[in-house]
């Protein structure tokens, strides 16, 4: 009996010792690499880059906070995230890792994607959104995105080639 409970015993403590600890620090972006999961653009700018860390230490990344709003509201975001996880943004002052959680977010500027909301470590008076509301914010349409969309827009016949908007090339994206 004792033989049983010590092989149990050292069962458990082998099985304990193998269990890695996910680290949910923010990873260094690869700019030459890395796509927000959402919109699969190349991420660009670090103040407004996000990226999520799940309880298996698998990053999604994000090239506005938008982007990760789509994902939590019609994607697999809520499956994928698991129990533990972890979302960080780049500080719209200093381009650094901050907590999307625990950061204040203003809304008006130009962001990758044109949502529009920058996130600042502290509370300002233009920043005055918690994470939250700044999702809420966006998945009820509160965003600069119409007006990015059309500043951006693509031109199918080429008309608007000529006022800025991009043409697209034969066989692409309808065009002729």
């Amino acid at each position: 009996m004792k033989k049983l409970v010590l092989i149990i015993i050292l069962f458990l403590v082998t099985l304990s010792s193998c269990s890695s600890k996910v680290d949910f620090g923010p990873r260094p972006v690869n700019y030459d690499r890395d796509v927000c999961h959402t919109c699969k653009m190349g991420l660009a700018d670090p103040k407004y880059d996000v990226q999520a860390i799940n309880e298996h230490g698998e990053v999604r990344w994000y090239d506005d906070i938008g982007c990760l709003a789509e994902d939590m509201r019609d994607g697999d975001f809520n499956k994928w995230k698991g129990a533990k996880y972890k979302i960080w943004i780049g500080d719209v002052q200093t381009g650094k890792w901050i907590d999307a959680e625990k950061a204040w977010y203003r809304f008006g500027d130009d962001t990758p994607m044109g949502y529009g909301y920058g996130a600042f470590k502290q509370k300002t008076d233009s920043a005055k959104y918690d994470f939250k509301t700044t999702i809420q914010r966006i998945d009820e349409g509160k965003t600069k995105r119409a007006d990015f969309i059309k500043k951006k827009k693509m031109s199918v016949s080429g008309k608007d080639a000529e006022s800025g908007g991009m043409k697209c090339a034969p066989g692409k994206c309808g065009g002729n």
